[in-house]
Parts: C-alpha cells; sequence; structure tokens
C-alpha cells in the first residue's frame, strides 16, 4: 500500500476518512521502523550466562564463549552485589555484567545502514579507585571515556556515544586501554542498547536544530539517573542530535517519566558547572538581530541553591539566575544578538558546581530546554 493521496476517494467525506487510515497506516510503520532501531543489543544486558564449563569463577574462558559477543583478554562475568574481597558491584540494569581487565575488550558486530547516525547506550563504571578509561569504538571512530569522575554517588552512571555507520556492518568494540596497579581492576559494562537517530532540520521559524532536545540516545525504562553525554562530541557524531557537548565533564540527558521537564519529554542537565557545556553552530545572516529564548530550571531531582546559567551568542551573553528549591520550577529567558558571520554558535552552561541535598556524592545543575532563535522582526 502506498501513502498517497491519489488513493483517497472522490466524496468529501471519504477523503477526510481515507486520508486518515493512510495516516494512521503510515505512522505506524514508521513508528515501527523506528522501534525496530531502538532497543538493546543481542545478549546486550548480558543475562544470557556462558556455559559452566566455560567459566573459571568469574573469568570467561574462549573469545566466544560470552553469547553473542567476542572477547579478547582477561574478561569476568560478574554478578551484582557483595563480591570476595568485601567489594561490591552495583548492576543498575539487570543482574550481570562483564567486567574488562587490562587491555581487555568486547564487541559485536550489527547490520548497519551506510550514512546513517547510531547512538550507544550502556552502563559503565569503575570498579577500583583508579583512574579507568574505557574505548568505545565503531572504526573508524572511537571515544576514550574517563571514569574517574562519578555522577552518582552509587556508581550506576550510564553513557550514550555517538557514531556514524560508514559500512554495511559495523563491529562495536568495548576496551579497557589501561594498565592498571591492580590487574584485577577494571571498567564494569552493564547493558548496551543502539538507537538510529534520524536527522533534525530547523523546522517553525526556529533556527535551531532540536532545540527541545527530543531527538536523542535510547533511554534505559528502569534508569533514574539519566544518561550522562560525554564531553567533546561534535555535532556530526553526538548522541544529541545538532549540539556539540563542548565541556570537559559531561551533561546529562533525562526523561520526564524520572525527572520534571518543562517541554516535552525530554531535557539536558548542566551537572558540572564551566565544565559541562552544550554548543551548537546555527546558520545567520551578517549584521541580522536575533532572538534566543529558553528556559532554565531545576530538574526536580534533589538539586537545590542559587543557580545561574550563562548563554553565548555571537557578542553577547546572558547571565540567568535562577533559585531553585527542587520543586521542578522553571524561568523563561531572552538574549538579543546581532551576527557577526553566516554561522553563529550559540553556547550554554552553569556558573556554578552543585550536588543534591540528601547526597552531597552526586553531581546535579540546572536544565535547559525549549532553546529557539529566530529574526527579530
Amino acid at each position: 500500500m502506498l501513502c498517497d493521496s491519489s488513493l483517497i476517494g472522490q466524496s468529501k467525506k471519504m477523503k477526510a476518512l481515507s486520508a486518515l487510515l493512510i495516516s494512521l497506516y503510515c505512522a505506524s510503520h514508521v513508528l515501527s521502523a523506528q522501534q525496530e532501531l531502538d532497543e538493546f543489543l543481542p545478549n546486550g544486558s548480558f543475562e544470557i550466562a556462558p556455559n559452566p564449563a566455560h567459566l573459571n569463577k568469574t573469568r570467561i574462558l574462549g573469545k566466544h564463549s560470552l553469547p553473542n559477543w567476542t572477547i579478547h583478554g582477561l574478561v569476568e562475568y560478574i554478578s551484582g552485589g557483595p563480591q570476595p574481597g568485601g567489594m561490591y558491584f552495583r548492576v543498575a540494569h539487570g543482574v550481570h555484567a562483564v567486567r574488562l581487565g587490562n587491555e581487555a575488550s568486547i564487541s559485536q558486530n550489527f547490520s548497519s545502514k551506510t550514512g546513517s547516525f547510531y547512538a550507544l547506550t550502556f552502563g559503565a563504571s569503575r570498579t577500583c579507585a583508579q583512574d579507568e578509561v574505557l574505548r568505545v569504538s565503531v572504526p573508524p571512530y572511537s571515544g576514550d571515556l574517563p571514569l574517574q569522575t562519578l555522577y552518582s554517588s552509587d556508581g550506576g552512571d550510564t553513557y550514550a556515544w555517538g557514531f556514524r555507520a560508514v559500512n554495511k556492518t559495523a563491529q562495536i568494540t568495548f576496551l579497557n586501554i589501561g594498565v592498571q596497579e591492580d590487574p584485577a581492576c577494571g571498567p564494569l559494562i552493564d547493558s548496551v542498547a543502539i538507537k538510529e537517530l534520524v536527522p533534525v532540520i530547523p523546522i517553525g521559524g526556529n533556527l535551531v536544530r532540536n532545540g527541545g532536545f527530543e531527538v536523542g540516545p535510547h533511554v534505559f525504562k528502569n534508569s533514574t539517573s539519566g544518561t550522562l553525554l560525554p564531553p567533546k562530541q561534535v555535532d556530526v557524531n553526538s548522541p544529541l542530535v545538532g549540539w556539540i557537548i563542548e565541556s570537559l565533564r559531561a551533561v546529562r540527558y533525562i526523561d520526564s517519566p524520572h525527572f520534571s521537564v518543562p517541554f516535552g519529554r525530554y531535557a539536558v542537565e548542566l551537572l558540572a558547572g564551566r565544565e559541562s557545556a552544550v554548543a551548537q553552530v546555527i546558520r545567520t545572516v551578517v549584521s541580522k538581530a536575533y532572538n534566543l529564548t529558553f528556559v532554565v530550571g531545576d530538574a526536580k531531582n534533589g538539586c537545590h541553591g542559587s543557580m545561574l546559567v550563562e548563554a553565548f551568542a555571537a557578542n553577547s551573553t546572558l547571565k540567568v539566575p535562577f533559585l531553585s528549591g527542587g520543586g521542578g520550577k522553571y524561568v523563561s529567558a531572552s538574549l538579543q544578538f546581532k551576527a557577526t558571520g553566516n554561522r553563529t554558535r550559540i553556547t550554554f552552561f552553569s556558573s556554578f558546581y552543585h550536588t543534591k541535598a540528601n547526597d552531597t556524592g552526586t553531581l546535579c545543575g540546572p536544565i535547559l530546554d525549549g532553546v529557539r532563535v529566530y529574526p527579530v522582526s
């Protein structure tokens, strides 16, 4: 069946009914296609265990012994909870996870669409008080995630990482690149999901792409700590479509089922002060005046106190103060600027560091949503 208006009947009533049915048919197929590309990788939750004959205590023996994955080096199959030696491993998404020893890796191939953009979402945390680094790669792209900073005190951090497929088959690899003092240490990989990111263009007179942050990575349904977007990811591969994670620390992608979000289902939380920033380069006309509008608030997640978000556009700046009582309120802000070129960078960051009122080990900060830029008439 083709989604074409030529199929609609002649009478006005039949036209309206046919148009509605065709719209629903097309929408259902688009939704179905999106759902197929927004899911866990095969055994991405690691709940399908290796054969007991291929385990030496927790160590996996044989490079194909972890179902659906290929392993290299010392890879352990871990159950969440207390561990021998007094350690405790938190597995936020399910029961089981894998731990990567020195220079160890796990990898999996998947069928991709050449030229399409994807985002991986996965749980990752350090297991020792050492400077652990996790390398995520899908050739020719790779990125190093420093896990030394714990964004939540329980250690159950979730990350997203974006890439563009250059072949019909892509290989996803997680590698522990460091050589730790204790070879038993290494990052813990929890659950792994993948999502295709649809292209976004400016619409409705708004020059900002994805200004409401509605197009982003897969979000785990049982995740109450949000999804971290690692620093220095440019817009061509960012898991947050259209945006650059322009900072030394991550920003947090939050959803309305678990946080207070001003508009739509998603927003971003600037949780590491000046080290946590987002930016976008938009098309402008030299010497033309524009308005930049946005909202600042709190996510109703225990973050409180005097907040300050700074916005930059061309040669103009704006400081937006916000006193958070942790109730999920927000304020609107507007900045007028004059373009100095045919490309203008808009940037947002938080001026202060914040932690939760009832958990000083968890970083938090003001949220940003509803970003719009439009010409001044």
